[in-house]
């Protein structure tokens, strides 16, 4: 009854004490850059009950935050630093700040997406410049009325947690009267208890210890009665986590409360685990301690298997884990490699799609089973006029011959290992036009289907530029040979005109000595014509497969008869050379000159060497003298027609060797030097007109 009265006084007391007056200031922050906005606020909110506290940035509003509690804060949006919704969201992580109501004052961001930004941030409300002076105080107001509310109830609500406080404390004391009562049975439960339980002063005696001492250590109570806590606890475990001698200071001072293990000794001196509390009461202004200790062997040796086995496992894991990692480190390495692999591929088979696409060759690939066209170029379809969807897929038979025999070129019927290069051929197209190219072929696999890659590149323009070519250029040789045949022919002719004017003015016969000169001089004139026109005319060789070394084997008694009369000798070295395609009457020409000029070129007991070899591609002719050589300044005009430097020479012998070598396709290198004077005659072994046979050259 004594205790609800006084509750009731104080209640009125306190209900009197707060409806007094509120004298205390109300704090209410202001965040802005610009100070003359901050003067416009301070304006509009100058009240004698309010604590006007500025700021001019983020970082400083959130200072001020921390010293004091504020009633409501007018936040700029727009500031240098933080700005408005990041000064905001840091006000509303703080526990103590969140409570705090934000106005957001803006002249900038007023679209709709700034102002839910604004309010997802913690805003209480939204406010445009130029704002409403008396509206804004309006709206200060209200939530200065709310703070005032919110805190007086927070004062009530510590009136009543003190008011509780004093109920407990008087609940203590009933429980302190009672505290004696439970101490009688408190030690019939002590005697019960399975662990041991020990009463110590500040110092460390045992004052009292419960009848499991005697099954535990093997002590009888009265044994242990003023004697040292550390005759039955020598060892404790610190927070550290090692073990160390027991010492009361620390064990009494630090591990009240908590569970510690430790080393207990028997009477018989045999040491066992034990875990220990400690309990600290007053009595009468004097500190004693109540000490637990269980024994754990058992449970230390469960754990100890338990540890083994977790140890054994985590051996295992460990080795399993290294495993995986090992497993999955290689797993990425291979899936980064087949990604690149797999890149790689895509962008290869891009730029191969586009290089087929873009190719001016045409460009086919066709099935070697069924002869079907897998795709075509634009090339393709330009040159023969078909058109992509009557091609693609489709079967049918686009031929092409050879330009020397005219035999069909089988592309469905080559082997794997077959493939052909720069072979010349005609093929037809759509609209009948027969036209020329270089055909090239490459046996691939298309998602496992041998196919062909057909590749011609087109040469009907230039086949036919080169015609008219060679023919302006046998066209010009004429010409200029003209000029130099008609001073040629004139010498022999003059000399003729000559003795036949004398005749006519002597009336005598001619001497058979005059006569002579006159045939010499016929002979002479027209030998150059002979020469001129084998050189002139548009020959067409006669071309067949046969050896280059039985050519020049089979004219070589005719050197040698040559080279004897001379007093000079031969020398001859044949090696087996392909066969070649060859105008045996022009390469017995082309030698012929070389070697007649290689004798003439020697004096006597000179020696000519004549070799045929092969050399990579090429097949070579070989004719030496070992003369004087020839001069710089005269080697460059070597082969030029009407050139000579014999007394009795045309200049032509050489050019028509240029001229034959040409037709075969062939080059003449010229080297000399003191040692004499080598011409090679290089012939292509794979010339653009060598014939295939079944797919293969030959």
């Amino acid at each position: 009854m004594q205790k609800t009265m006084k509750y009731s006084i104080q209640q009125k007391n306190f209900t009197e004490k707060t409806n007094k007056p509120d004298t205390e200031m109300i704090n209410i922050l202001m965040v802005d850059d610009l100070k003359e906005n901050l003067i416009a606020l301070e304006a509009v909110l100058s009240s004698p009950n309010y604590h006007l506290v500025t700021a001019r940035s983020g970082e400083e509003a959130l200072k001020c935050i921390l010293k004091q509690d504020f009633a409501v804060i007018l936040l700029d949006v727009q500031m240098p630093g933080l700005n408005g919704f990041e000064t905001a969201k840091l006000i509303k992580a703080r526990k103590k700040s969140k409570n705090i109501p934000i106005i957001f004052i803006t002249a900038i961001s007023q679209d709709m997406e700034h102002v839910l930004h604004g309010y997802s941030v913690g805003a209480i409300d939204y406010i445009f410049k130029p704002f409403n002076p008396e509206a804004l105080k309006r709206k200060v107001e209200a939530f200065v009325k709310i703070h005032q509310s919110h805190r007086e109830s927070l004062k009530q609500t510590e009136w009543k947690n003190s008011m509780e406080l004093e109920e407990v404390n008087l609940k203590l004391n009933r429980t302190t009267i009672d505290l004696n009562k439970t101490e009688t049975l408190a030690k019939v439960i002590g005697d019960t208890l399975l662990d041991t339980i020990v009463t110590f002063d500040a110092s460390g005696m045992i004052l009292s210890i419960n009848p499991m001492v005697q099954k535990m250590f093997g002590y009888y109570e009265e044994e242990l009665i003023g004697k040292h806590l550390t005759a039955i606890l020598p060892v404790i475990k610190e927070e550290v986590d090692r073990m160390a001698p027991l010492s009361i200071h620390s064990l009494t001072k630090s591990a009240t409360g908590k569970i510690l293990e430790g080393v207990a000794i028997q009477k018989n001196k045999n040491r066992f685990p034990v875990d220990v509390q400690i309990g600290k009461v007053i009595i009468e202004n004097h500190s004693l301690f109540v000490c637990t200790i269980r024994d754990v062997t058992e449970r230390k040796e469960i754990e100890k298997i338990k540890n083994q086995q977790f140890n054994l496992l985590k051996r295992v894991v460990e080795e399993r884990t290294l495993d995986l990692l090992s497993t999955n480190e290689k797993l990425k390495e291979e899936i980064k490699e087949r990604k690149k692999v797999a890149d790689d591929l895509f962008v290869s088979l891009e730029r191969s799609k586009k290089i087929f696409d873009a190719s001016p060759c045409l460009m086919a690939i066709r099935s070697i089973r069924n002869g079907r066209f897998i795709d075509v170029n634009k090339a393709w379809l330009h040159f023969t006029g078909y058109e992509y969807v009557k091609v693609k897929d489709q079967v049918f038979d686009w031929a092409l011959f050879t330009c020397i025999d005219g035999n069909k070129v089988d592309l469905c019927d080559l082997q794997l290992n077959e493939t052909l290069c720069n072979l010349k051929v005609f093929y037809q197209s759509k609209n009948g036009e027969r036209r020329c190219g270089l055909l090239s072929t490459e046996i691939i696999d298309i998602q496992d289907e041998a196919c062909v890659l057909i590749l011609v590149n087109d040469i009907t323009e230039r086949d036919h530029l080169e015609k008219e070519m060679l023919r302006l250029d046998r066209l010009n040789l004429i010409g200029e040979m003209a000029a130099g045949i008609a001073h040629e022919i004139r010498n022999p002719m003059t000399t003729v005109h000559g003795f036949l004017q004398m005749w006519k003015s002597n009336n005598q016969p001619l001497s058979p000595q005059f006569i002579d000169v006159m045939l010499d001089e016929l002979n002479r004139a027209n030998s150059i014509i002979k020469e001129f026109l084998t050189l002139a005319k548009n020959k067409a060789s006669n071309k067949t497969k046969q050896s280059l070394p039985k050519i020049i084997d089979a004219i070589l008694p005719l050197i040698n008869a040559e080279a004897i009369l001379a007093g000079k000798r031969v020398q001859y070295d044949f090696e087996p050379c392909p066969n070649l395609f060859l105008d045996e009457k022009e390469i017995r020409q082309l030698f012929l000159n070389l070697a007649l000029n290689g004798l003439e070129a020697m004096e006597i007991g000179g020696t000519l060497t004549v070799r045929t070899y092969s050399e990579k591609d090429m097949v070579i002719l070989e004719v030496k003298d070992d003369g004087y050589g020839i001069k710089p300044d005269i080697l460059e005009k070597i082969g030029t027609p009407f050139f000579t430097t014999k007394e009795q020479g045309t200049g032509l012998g050489l050019a028509v060797c240029y001229s034959i070598a040409d037709r075969h396709q062939a080059k003449i290198k010229v080297q000399s030097g003191k040692d004499g004077t080598c011409f090679s005659i290089c012939f292509n072994r794979y010339s653009p007109e060598t014939p295939y046979l079944n797919g293969v050259k030959q």
